[in-house]
């Protein structure tokens, strides 16, 4: 089930702005996502020190995008902003095989969190364009 999917389902009052949880590693692409939905440019994006807010209007949705950093020293800080999430979007970096396992326990605890349990959740493969990046499992 795609982000769209997840949003129609979402859609109670068509005037109701949707809350996004950008979570995931540091260099995992975040920002970039974040970017590309509010239609920026992509070229210079630089590493989130904190967060970044963004309101954007896609296919007909209100969505507030919140992207969280990812350094180890700001993931305990992540709690304090499931509170109103409507849908988690927890990016991994399919490219950085050495912190596979270590994105996996991030999402683990996430999921375990209380303030999170129904939350919708995408688990975002970015980087796949890479020649480096992990190949995608075949069904």
């Amino acid at each position: 089930m795609g982000l769209l999917s997840i949003l129609k389902k979402l859609r109670s009052n068509p005037d109701k702005e949707l809350r996004l949880l950008l979570l995931g590693l540091d260099n995992a692409g975040k920002t970039t996502l974040l970017k590309q939905l509010a239609s920026e440019d992509v070229t210079h994006v630089t590493p989130t020190a904190g967060f970044n807010i963004k309101s954007v209007l896609s296919s007909g949705f209100k969505l507030n995008v919140w992207d969280i950093g990812g350094q180890r020293k700001i993931r305990p800080y992540w709690r304090n902003y499931f509170e109103n999430t409507d849908i988690l979007i927890y990016v991994v970096d399919c490219s950085d095989h050495q912190r596979l396992e270590e994105t996996s326990q991030e999402l683990t605890e996430l999921l375990q969190d209380d303030k999170l349990r129904g939350v919708p959740l995408l688990v975002y493969a970015n980087k796949q364009d890479l020649s480096t990046a992990l190949p995608s499992p075949r069904q």
